[in-house]
């Protein structure tokens, strides 16, 4: 097996590369957006860039990249585009920049939009330049340009612009390029399509002969390109050397077909014009297939296409085919072949009088066909109106082995779409592991195309759906395997030994060499299928390794998944691993298979299973592991050894490998998507279309379900009649009673309900246009039941004054339907979830709600929320294992419930104990639910009912207030409620407590017939199964755990009625689609009501380690962002309260309409400014440091120590002034800024008590979701924009500070970036030197925006400010200490800095001084990767901390220990004044760990 050569990758220009390139002169000349005067617009220089940079670089990325950096497209191309100056030169730099924006992932289509006029035009010409001959005007690589640039339009139908001219080349008509007879026969399939076809002939007669020969062109677009590429694809030679533009032309072509083929719009007639073209017979026959290197791809892509040409789905109606109806299908075709054979070619009677399941398979068909002449095929496949009738006498043009394969591959029998998932092994192996076509490296350019599916906005089936989000999670994870394969094995260092074995020169935690193994069972198939139902291995392994190690391995748990690999080296004892060649030759890797642990086995060979007892201890090193191997993958690789005589597998292993559990369970998602696809998977009708991405978009809006509930009570929503009024702008607001203190929440709102039909009319603003009614609200307030005399029974209330947004957001929540709500950075997206869940839980007390976030984090925030609200506590159940992190002392996982049931039990039967003695009755009631029960029943309802007859109106008088106590009978078990229970005020006062009385006692008593199921089961596991399917009403998860765990819910009968989606934006398509089938449908529907998802697509998408699958296969792109994209109506909440509303600017531009709530302008913390700094927010220009910039040590892994250092001196001057360092969080876009910064940290603060730790110290991208006072941001790069360039991140970057945001960047780099200007625009307009204010200490008085009474100093770079921070260091130690006689000595090094930092303070300005002395003695560690210099020795570093440490005990001065300690370490840290950069930059120390995302 060759391993691929690795990609290689693409570097970004430099600022000063940028700059000295001739495209950046001409751009600052004619059309930059930076400079003022610009010259004319002049064609010739379209024409030179073209030739000279891009024609002449052959479309060189790094070229089209600055191009498109500097807007060449929206401030040049097509501002002054029109027809009388179109040039070829001038439509391929407009291709080119669009295909670079797309290849970038930024917006394409905003700038035509704005100017539309000339598109048409424009998009004419494409269609024409694309037809051109390959040896004319185009180029064939220019043609592979334009190719790509329709792809991206047929992609985009979304786009109004673009859908009005792609419509035209996909509609009906263009069945004109199919054959006379097949077009036919295909309007006879469908006598409907007749009538159409003969509209359209009518309307064509109607157009003046140019428009229609126009219209002609345009219809027979696609068939006259198939043409033009058949004639490609047949000048490929079988042997010659070959142009690789040719290649890459045809494999373009076939991403073209495969995307047009798998959406619904484009596919609906072009298949059958791409059926009548037999491409894919030609593509299965040409030589480029049989090229074995350069035909690799273009074969793939060609299977990828294949698959959809045969897709089960009507074309016409869009819907699914059923497997009967596929086996239908071919039959049809079977017979109708045998009828043509029968009455026309008598050579052909046997076939015509066999049976179908004898002649449908390849060898028969060819047996059959294979000895007719040419001429006959060609008459046999045009009777069957595959090719024109062949004239008399004539010899047909095609050759013999084209006629046969039409022939065969239409008639043959294929094997069932949900057939061939079923066979295919879920384990990746060798082959599709280090596939560069499938599975790019992490150097994906994304110039290629690759045979991978893509996301895109619709889908042809559920199938289809299901398939392509399997294919891509499946790939995803085979990605993250071969990254721990790689790393694993290289650690094991395997080299052939003297004798030819292997011997193994390392050690990896994560893999041990197999001592033994062996296949203990196989067992025998299920009826129909031909694989085994298991296969079980066991593995051995000596594991005489440390003991924390031989821990986790002996705690592999049942269900986790291993690789079992071998290894054959060729290299020599000794020889060193290169990280940067192909691993597989250095390691001689040869096979890779997967297992599952079923578990250990103990000294007499059983499996140990898991569970509470204690596991027995096993002696000595060796264990043995019995695994579960892939029965597919065992299957294929036996009839592999049995047919072809290849050498059997299973005997070969040498190692096993493990993976970390938290990101080892794609098997199990995996087979939960196979599961899926292997039952009916009923989604409710009103969600079916959308999530396939077609239909009407809002036909899910509650204002069109025809279930709409007219009225709902808002519980404790409504904080007045006030509030409730000012919710709804432009409602009538009736209240059913007048009198103004009546006039009390809770309320109950009937809302005017029209259906969605007929009558609902929309103008073009969307506004209705209905009278009166239909904006009036009937509100009645009504008064919750009292519900006892104790405190602890007054409801808990909700707080919070909802705006009217909110409140829209909370209504859509409490109808039926789907309901998106985008919540902005601090829109109180988590309290409008927890009132939904809240009012939902009230009105509908039968219904179930689960609950599905992202993460872990987020789960608990709403719980913490949820107990604040009125919900019974025994109704809450948190599934998954993140409840450990839940900040209450309550446990709400299933054993917590279970324990809080049953300690609760106990409770209320104390309570019936008592009740039964204050009531004097004997026996022993309070022994169990069941004689509780009773005794409610006998003796508690019957003194009841005789109290209500004595207290009860009797006719016209009114009974006296004081017989309601009299008579009332618990007023002994009432003794310990506040007294007096009856205030004697009124009777209807009075009558109404004692049924509150009475309410809580039923109360316990419903209670315990709920708990009584947990008397009868005993073991733990059924109590927690039986809460979970009965008790529970609000049940909360992460996606992924619904992922993992869908067959066993589904299992238990799982059942629910709601789901509310917390940070649905976050989450992958598949992880959102899953938790909407976890429970079995109800007669064929399933009983899902409401769809909730809350989210905002403008932050940061799902985490894709592999670029390929993230740019190309739009893999990132969440369920709720699909569905925006589509139309889906969604509720913006438009009021945040988080930051001020000038660091609110940086980004609400991304938003519609984002304001501010009111306390963001009121209250003091938001009003005060930031103490010791000029502005509330500021970008800091940072220039290189020592000559360097950003510096790359490993892949991915940036650092900049100029800004690292830099961020560290302001947290820490920030300290000084008194900020509390956990108000401070340090932001960094790079992970290996990231540890960087933290390496500083740890040696300029470390744990010295005078500035502490700041809060965190993480990547912007791990920050998502949270916020701080303060946040200090590095942008860390010099070079290029790198990915800050996708405005998600920008907008999470900016929008994480409440109070004081400050930014580290390069500006020159940042300033030009066109997607960044809104932000940065705004930054830039500030001065980009630090301002300080040294003597303004925490908290000032001072007024945000006032000017300071202190100075302000500037800082102009990284050097003066650590210079700055360690004097200010110095004074504040000096003044803390000068109390004492003598001040704290210092070690004569110290004290010659400390001298020359005095004489320096006077002269901040210059930092060519501030450079420590000894910076020149001897050069630093430096390490070669990351080529920068440190800047003090690291030795003489260290000698002067051992001599700072050792100082205050020497000198004898008497000082806090906590005073002395901080000195001496801060000193010490000090030591290299201008921010010595230490070992800290060094790739060892600062490595990312395995497996994170760079």
């Amino acid at each position: 097996m060759t391993a691929p050569a690795q990609p290689k990758k693409i570097v970004a220009p430099t600022v000063s590369q940028i700059n000295a390139e001739f495209v950046t002169q001409l751009a600052c000349k004619y059309w930059a957006p930076h400079i003022k005067k610009k010259s004319p617009f002049d064609i010739k220089v379209i024409e030179d860039i073209y030739e000279k940079e891009i024609v002449k670089s052959r479309f060189a990325i790094r070229k089209i990249m600055l191009l498109e950096f500097s807007q060449y497209l929206e401030n040049y191309l097509w501002m002054n585009y029109s027809p009388e100056v179109s040039s070829k030169a001038y439509l391929m730099s407009i291709c080119c920049m669009v295909n670079e924006k797309f290849r970038e992932n930024v917006p394409a289509w905003e700038t035509f939009k704005k100017k539309p006029d000339h598109f048409p035009f424009f998009f004419k010409c494409i269609l024409k330049a694309a037809l051109a001959e390959t040896d004319g005007e185009f180029s064939l690589h220019e043609q592979t340009v334009l190719l790509l640039f329709l792809d991206h339009c047929f992609n985009s139908l979304e786009v109004d612009l673009i859908r009005s001219q792609v419509q035209q080349l996909i509609s009906l008509p263009m069945w004109m390029g199919l054959q006379p007879a097949r077009l036919e026969l295909e309007l006879k399939k469908t006598p409907k399509l007749r009538k159409f076809w003969n509209l359209i002939k009518k309307n064509d007669e109607k157009m003046d002969p140019e428009a229609r020969e126009q219209a002609y062109q345009e219809r027979r677009f696609l068939s006259q390109l198939i043409q033009k590429f058949i004639s490609v694809l047949k000048s490929v030679p079988l042997s010659e050397p070959v142009t690789m533009d040719k290649v890459h032309y045809c494999e373009r072509f076939i991403e073209l077909m495969i995307d047009l083929e798998a959406l619904l719009p484009t596919r609906r007639w072009f298949n059958t014009i791409l059926d009548d073209s037999h491409l894919l017979v030609h593509c299965y026959l040409s030589n480029l297939v049989h090229r074995e290197e350069d035909g690799h791809l273009f074969s793939q892509l060609l299977d990828m296409l294949k698959f959809y040409t045969g897709f089960e789905i009507n074309d016409q109606t869009g819907n699914a085919l059923t497997e009967n109806e596929m086996t239908t299908i071919h039959y049809d075709r079977i017979t109708s072949l045998q009828r043509a054979a029968f009455a026309h070619f008598p050579e052909l009677y046997d076939f015509a009088l066999s049976n179908v399941a004898e002649v449908d398979t390849r060898e028969s068909l060819v047996k059959f066909f294979g000895p007719l002449s040419s001429n006959t095929l060609h008459e046999v496949a045009s009777y069957l109106c595959l090719l024109p009738t062949l004239p008399k006498g004539e010899d047909t043009t095609f050759d013999k082995e084209f006629l046969l394969e039409l022939l065969v591959s239409r008639h043959e029998r294929r094997i069932s779409q949900i057939q061939q998932l079923n066979q295919m092994p879920l384990y990746p192996t060798e082959k599709i592991i280090w596939d560069e076509n499938i599975v790019p490296t992490e150097y994906y350019s994304g110039e290629g195309c690759l045979a991978l599916p893509k996301l895109n906005l619709q889908f042809l089936t559920l199938h289809d759906y299901l398939l392509r989000n399997f294919n891509l999670f499946r790939l995803e994870s085979t990605y993250e395997i071969r990254q721990d394969i790689e790393d694993s094995v290289s650690r094991m260092k395997p080299w052939q030994s003297e004798y030819g074995g292997v011997v193994f020169g390392g050690w990896a935690r994560m893999a041990q060499p197999i001592v033994a193994f062996t296949v203990v069972e196989v067992a025998k198939p299920n009826i129909g299928e031909n694989w085994p139902t298991r296969v079980r291995a066991d593995v051995t392994i000596n594991l005489n390794v440390r003991d924390h190690i031989k821990d986790e391995w002996e705690g592999l748990r049942k269900h986790d998944v291993c690789f079992l690999i071998t290894v054959r080296p060729t290299k020599p004892y000794g020889t060193k691993f290169d990280r940067r060649r192909p691993f597989i030759e250095q390691v001689g890797l040869v096979y890779v298979r997967g297992c599952e642990i079923q578990g250990m086995l103990d000294d007499k060979g059983r499996v140990i299973e898991d569970g509470p007892e204690p596991r027995p201890n096993l002696r000595g090193e060796s264990r043995t592991f019995r695994v579960f191997l892939d029965p597919n993958q065992y299957q294929q690789d036996m009839t592999s050894t049995i047919q072809n005589g290849a050498e059997d597998v299973y005997e070969t292993f040498n190692i096993i490998m493990r993976r970390k559990p938290k990101e080892n369970n794609f098997k199990a998602v995996l087979e939960t998507i196979r599961n899926l696809m292997n039952t009916d998977c009923v989604v409710p009708d009103w969600l079916h279309d959308i999530i396939l991405g077609y239909g009407d978009p809002s036909s899910a809006h509650y204002s069109k379900m025809p279930n709409q509930i007219a009225t709902l009570d808002f519980n404790d929503t409504f904080l007045s009649i006030e509030h409730l009024k000012t919710s709804f702008p432009g409602h009538n607001v009736k209240v059913t009673v007048d009198d103004p203190a009546l006039q009390i929440p809770p309320f109950r709102i009937t809302f005017p309900v029209r259906s969605g039909k007929g009558k609902k009319r929309k103008d073009a603003e969307g506004e209705d246009e209905d009278n009166e009614e239909a904006r009036t609200l009937i509100v009645e307030p009504h008064v919750i039941p009292n519900r006892g005399p104790y405190p602890y029974n007054q409801p808990k209330r909700n707080t919070i004054q909802f705006t009217h947004t909110q409140i829209e957001a909370i209504r859509a929540g409490m109808q039926p339907g789907l309901t998106m709500v985008v919540g902005p950075p601090g829109t109180g997206k988590t309290d409008v979830a927890v009132q939904i869940i809240s009012n939902i839980y009230h009105n509908f007390p039968e219904q179930r709600t689960l609950i599905v976030t992202h993460s872990n984090q987020a789960l608990n925030q709403l719980f913490e929320k949820i107990m604040a609200l009125d919900i019974d506590e025994r109704h809450l159940l948190r599934l998954g294992h993140g409840e450990e992190e839940l900040e209450t002392e309550k446990d709400f996982s299933r054993y917590g419930r279970v324990n809080y049931v049953l300690a609760r039990r106990i409770e209320l039967l104390e309570e019936v104990k008592r009740l039964q003695k204050s009531l004097g009755v004997p026996g022993d009631a309070s022994y169990t639910c069941e004689t509780a029960g009773y005794f409610f029943l006998y003796q508690v309802m019957s003194r009841w009912e005789e109290y209500i007859s004595k207290v009860k109106n009797k006719g016209s008088t009114l009974p006296d207030v004081t017989e309601i106590s009299t008579f009332f009978p618990f007023h002994e078990y009432f003794a310990n409620a506040p007294q007096p229970i009856f205030k004697g005020r009124s009777y209807e006062e009075d009558m109404e407590i004692a049924e509150g009385c009475f309410r809580h006692i039923k109360k316990i008593f419903t209670q315990l017939e709920e708990f009584r199921a947990s008397e009868l089961l005993r073991s733990g596991l059924d109590r927690s199964k039986y809460l979970l399917v009965k008790e529970a009403k609000i049940i909360a998860m992460t996606c992924t755990h619904a992922a993992l765990k869908r067959h066993d819910l589904v299992k238990l009968g799982f059942k629910y009625d709601n789901i509310l989606m917390e940070e649905a934006a976050q989450i992958l398509e598949i992880e959102t689609f899953i938790p909407l089938l976890l429970q079995n449908p109800q007669d064929g529907f399933s009983r899902l009501k409401r769809w909730i998802m809350i989210g905002d697509h403008h932050q940061l998408p799902p985490v894709i380690k592999n670029m390929a699958f993230q740019k190309y296969s739009n893999m990132e792109q969440s369920l709720f962002t699909r569905f925006v994209r589509v139309g889906v109506p969604t509720v913006d909440l438009d009021a945040q309260g988080r930051a001020r509303a000038s660091l609110c600017n940086l980004y609400n531009w991304r938003y519609k309409n984002l304001g501010n709530l009111p306390h963001v302008q009121l209250l003091p913390e938001f009003s005060t400014a930031n103490a010791g700094l000029l502005y509330d927010f500021q970008l800091i220009n940072v220039e290189d440091f020592q000559g360097v910039g950003e510096s790359e040590p490993n892949p991915y892994f940036y650092q900049n120590l100029g800004e690292a250092e830099y961020v560290v001196a302001l947290f820490m001057y920030m300290c000084l002034l008194g900020y509390p360092a956990d108000k401070i969080s340090i932001l960094t876009t790079y992970n290996g800024q990231k540890h960087l910064i933290r390496d500083i940290i740890n040696r300029r603060c470390g744990s010295n008590p005078l500035i502490g730790r700041p809060n965190k110290v993480t990547t912007v991208d791990r920050f998502q979701g949270q916020q701080n006072d303060y946040i200090l941001l590095s942008l860390v790069r010099t070079r290029a924009v790198g990915h800050l360039r996708d405005v998600r991140r920008l907008v999470v970057a900016m929008s994480r500070a409440r109070l004081g945001l400050y930014i580290f960047a390069r500006v020159s780099l940042f300033q030009n970036c066109f997607e960044l200007t809104p932000a940065f625009s705004q930054l830039t307009a500030r001065p980009l030197h630090l301002h300080i204010i040294p003597t303004e200490p925490f908290p000032t008085s001072r007024k945000n925006g006032e000017r300071p009474s202190h100075e302000v100093q500037i800082i102009k770079n990284m050097p003066q400010m650590a210079n700055f921070v360690y004097n200010m260091y110095m004074h504040l130690i000096q003044t803390t200490h000068h109390y004492h006689q003598t001040l704290l000595q210092l070690p004569p090094a110290m004290v010659e800095e400390g001298e020359e930092v005095q004489s320096q303070e006077t002269e901040l300005e210059t930092e060519e001084e501030a450079m420590p002395a000894q910076a020149d003695v001897t050069p630093g560690l430096t390490d070669a990767s990351s080529n920068q210099e440190t800047s003090a020795s690291q030795t003489e570093t260290t000698v002067t901390l051992h001599e700072t440490e050792a100082t205050p005990s020497e000198t004898g001065a008497s000082s806090s220990p906590e005073a002395v300690s901080a000195v001496s370490e801060m000193t010490a840290a000090m030591a290299g004044p201008v921010g010595v950069p230490g070992e800290s930059n060094t790739p060892q120390e600062a490595t990312s760990a395995p497996g994170e995302p760079k």
